[in-house]
């Protein structure tokens, strides 16, 4: 009988172990806080599948909704690089820390803008399909640089202050990569895009941008930024390290469990 509780007790320890080492519960030893920052005409939704992967890790995650996407109102006329660029801050300033910050094409110049205003914030800056400037870039000139984005020439309302693409170049653009239903999804949640931080300049300095490390995820098969200029722009400035993904523009939907590795990779490297 005594051996018989003896092998019950062994047993009841070894499950108690193994349910302690469950990857499920497996806590990372230095877990990181990320700020995310999406690019043009989409908003948060975008991210909440990579979101939730690097919370499962034991991460602090924030996706900055900008002003004029998502469920914000603000009125394209009062937005500017500066208006993005506080937004990030403020979010920045609520975490105990340094951030890894992370930007998605138009997001590429806000990161840019962030870091050179609270260097001492910012652990790394990764790029993902974003445009990467130099001082004095406006992203209407990157744009123009890039003889192979499928872009196109934008609609512009002078009046609303807002710049569109082609309705029916949605998909293409932005998913042509995903399934039906991503493709749907991006289509659904698409909003025209406030104008002026497209036109408005930054400034970077190497005391203060150039301090900060940066990661480059590149995006084999994107419309909207083309490898092309990616190469181009990451040639300009000190990137640390370069990644790859075969996707599209918007790999956090198309290929969230990837995107979301080369994240961690980068933030842990």
């Amino acid at each position: 009988m005594k051996k018989l509780k003896l092998i019950q007790l062994v047993i009841v320890a070894c499950i108690f172990i193994l349910s302690s080492c469950s990857n499920d519960d497996k806590q990372p030893e230095n877990p990181k806080n990320y700020v995310i920052v999406h690019g043009a005409w989409q908003a948060p939704y975008a991210w909440q599948t990579v979101k939730a992967n690097l919370e499962k890790e034991g991460n602090n995650v924030i996706v900055v909704e900008l002003p004029g996407h998502g469920n914000d109102h603000t009125s394209p006329s009062e937005i500017t690089m500066d208006t993005y660029k506080e937004k990030v801050i403020d979010a920045i300033s609520a975490v105990d820390g340094k951030v890894i910050l992370v930007g998605h094409s138009l997001g590429g110049m806000i990161i840019s803008s962030v870091a050179e205003a609270i260097p001492e914030k910012i652990e790394k800056l990764i790029y993902v399909a974003a445009y990467l400037p130099v001082s004095g870039q406006t992203l209407d000139q990157l744009a123009n640089m890039d003889p192979d984005s499928q872009l196109g020439v934008p609609t512009i309302d002078p009046v609303a202050f807002t710049i569109d693409v082609q309705q029916d170049q949605i998909v293409n653009l932005f998913i042509q990569d995903g399934t039906p239903a991503i493709q749907s999804l991006v289509v659904n949640n698409y909003r025209t895009e406030p104008l002026i931080p497209f036109i408005n300049p930054v400034t970077l300095t190497e005391q203060n941008f150039g301090s900060v490390k940066k990661a480059y995820i590149k995006t084999l098969q994107d419309h909207v930024v083309s490898p092309y200029l990616q190469n181009k722009m990451i040639s300009t400035t000190e990137v640390e390290s370069v990644y790859e993904i075969n996707t599209g523009h918007s790999p956090f939907l198309s290929q969230p469990n990837e995107l979301s590795s080369i994240l961690t990779k980068i933030a842990t490297n």
